[in-house]
């Protein structure tokens, strides 16, 4: 028989957003109901590569997000258990000839003015940094601030650190899919309805990932996020051939391009535990998961452009998962106007791990009325209009 419950928060959704999204508001007090329809990290965390990049982030405000979100991470590598793979290893881009580098040096130019660390390196020196590399490569930047983690290890443990706090704390419905927003006679949020019963908090943080726009439309608002299939190719164990995180000039210009067919840029970086994983495939497709041996084939040949040593090596496996796109590339933060009580973390596209911690600090920040860490007008998540 359906059955209620109360909190001071609903949060849908059980990735690294949502988690995060859950830490922070339990650490500032609140009880915190999550909700998610599978398991945690079982959406598009589970199957992301795990970047905390500052590198590929044009000035403004998602570089903002992003460097906040750096700083946080670091802190957090220190609270919560280490086998969430917290790496501090760096990024290393580099450009294949004189015009990529020509374009390179002044992107870097402009991030390094907006309070990016970078370093440039001659294109005889870029062995010295990764040794495996190709030979031929006009120079590239490094970028100490890039980082690495484990997300589906960090989701768990961002919850189960949250579950500890206190007068705060955690409780997760895993495996319950949400049906229905409640409302008031003023339509603000009561609550949530699951086929398990309604779940009553007069807030509820929509951080469904590439479904958040349809979790959106349950609410009556339109958030037009659309899935942005992307690919991983995960090679056998190997020694550290890759010490950093490593792609070419042009992954930063798919990144912004809001093309929906298939585009490639190889994004190689090891692991701790061996495996070289080898990203990054981008194209709109809706949920189609099925493989696309073209955008393997693509990512195999780039990335043995760059690394040479890897066209010897077996690719063990690959995976798919869907990046939350917004048409502005920016995500949705923050308290919806249209809705009281909703608010809306989602719309990261493939950045969702690297912004995560701030996204949950800024949500927590603005329920609790403690000052906001930066301006989030430019992520309102009303400035699509009807939009979605």
């Amino acid at each position: 028989m359906p059955t209620s419950s109360s909190a001071d928060l609903i949060v849908i959704g059980a990735g690294v957003v949502g988690a995060a999204c859950a830490y922070y508001a339990a650490r500032s007090g609140l009880s915190v109901t999550v909700i998610d329809r599978g398991a945690v990290a079982g959406g598009t965390t589970g199957a992301s590569e795990g970047n905390l990049l500052v590198s590929d982030k044009e000035p403004g405000p998602e570089l903002e997000l992003a460097l906040l979100s750096v700083r946080l991470w670091r802190e957090l590598s220190g609270l919560l258990p280490p086998p969430i793979e917290y790496e501090a290893k760096g990024g290393l881009v580099v450009a294949p000839d004189e015009a990529s580098m020509a374009a390179l040096r002044d992107f870097a130019a402009r991030q390094e003015r907006a309070g990016v660390q970078v370093e440039r390196v001659a294109g005889d020196r870029l062995r010295d940094l990764e040794p495996h590399l190709a030979p031929d490569l006009a120079g590239g930047f490094r970028y100490p601030q890039d980082a690495q983690v484990q997300p589906a290890r960090a989701a768990a443990h961002l919850l189960r650190a949250a579950g500890g706090q206190g007068s705060g704390g955690v409780r997760l419905r895993l495996g319950e899919e949400v049906t229905g927003v409640l409302t008031g006679a003023n339509e603000e949020v009561r609550g949530v309805r699951t086929a398990r019963g309604d779940v009553r908090a007069p807030y509820v943080v929509n951080a469904a990932g590439s479904w958040g726009g349809a979790l959106a439309r349950l609410a009556g608002v339109g958030l037009p996020v659309l899935p942005r299939r992307g690919f991983v190719l995960v090679t056998e164990p190997l020694p550290r051939v890759v010490r950093r995180k490593v792609y070419a000039a042009d992954y930063v210009a798919d990144v912004a391009s809001g093309s929906a067919g298939l585009q490639t840029s190889a994004v190689v970086e090891g692991t701790p535990s061996g495996p070289v994983l080898i990203g990054a495939s981008r194209e709109r497709v809706g949920f189609d998961r099925t493989l696309s041996v073209e955008a393997l084939r693509r990512l195999a040949a780039q990335a043995t452009r760059l690394f040479p040593v890897l066209a010897g090596v077996r690719a063990m496996r690959t995976y798919a998962g869907f990046r939350p796109y917004l048409p502005d590339h920016l995500p949705a933060i923050g308290p919806d106007p249209r809705v009281p009580g909703l608010l809306h973390a989602c719309g990261h596209e493939g950045a969702g791990i690297g912004l995560a911690p701030a996204t949950g600090l800024i949500i927590a920040r603005d329920l609790s009325g403690a000052p906001l860490p930066l301006d989030i007008v430019p992520f309102r998540p009303d400035r699509f209009g009807a939009a979605g």
